[in-house]
């Protein structure tokens, strides 16, 4: 089975590598946006340059803000299962601060430049054990892309519930922390555990594929 996988805000296909699954991981890589577009028309674009509405035997996954986009995906084909973690599943999970600063338009205002905080504040947000990976993906960030994904996560209205989601958190995220009673949580996740906790993610979706198979 194929899993089309979808990396975070900033992020690239780099934080899958640590993952051992027993499926063919296949990243979906960025695509520029277009002016003012909205992220199910962005997610639209991915589903057609991937073909996914032809795909029958396959799932999404989705970390952080790939997670909003594998939950858009996942509306317009019939993936067998979708994953999201160190994300959320509906807006209304948002922290209540970042649901304000949605509303408020803020972030129309804030300069780019300010979207690339420096890289201690990023370690302390993140929790990541391996900083020279994070550097990296810092150092490669498009602040173009970053604040219309920024503008896309606080306003993202979502309140359809998935069939066959598997939801996993971080009990330490400080980005985005993890609610709703279906989260498997994952003890001390941080935000960046897709790296950092990577053999027990790759666990528990695997068990949970195994599981979902036999029924």
């Amino acid at each position: 089975m194929k899993i089309f996988a979808i990396s975070g805000l900033g992020a690239d296909e780099r934080v899958f590598n640590y993952l051992t699954l027993e499926h063919e991981l296949i990243p979906i890589l960025w695509i520029e946006p277009q002016n003012k577009e909205s992220i199910i028309d962005y997610s639209k674009r991915l589903v057609e340059k991937y073909n996914l509405i032809n795909e029958s035997d396959f799932g999404i996954l989705g970390v952080s803000f790939g997670g909003l986009i594998a939950t858009e995906i996942s509306k317009l084909t019939k993936p067998k299962f979708t994953i999201i973690i160190s994300s959320i599943e509906f807006s209304k999970e948002l922290p209540a601060i970042l649901r304000l600063i949605g509303k408020s338009k803020l972030i129309e205002l804030i300069p780019k430049k300010l979207l690339n905080p420096p890289k201690a504040l990023v370690y302390f947000i993140f929790g990541s054990n391996k900083k020279e990976l994070l550097n990296s993906i810092l150092d490669d960030t498009n602040l173009d892309f970053n604040k219309w994904a920024i503008r896309e996560l606080l306003n993202w209205r979502n309140k359809l519930q998935l069939q066959n989601l598997i939801k996993i958190g971080g009990s330490n995220d400080k980005v985005l922390p993890p609610k709703g009673k279906n989260t498997i949580l994952i003890d001390q996740g941080e935000h960046f555990m897709i790296v950092d906790k990577a053999e027990e993610i790759s666990n528990v979706i695997n068990e949970k594929i195994a599981y979902s198979k036999k029924q």
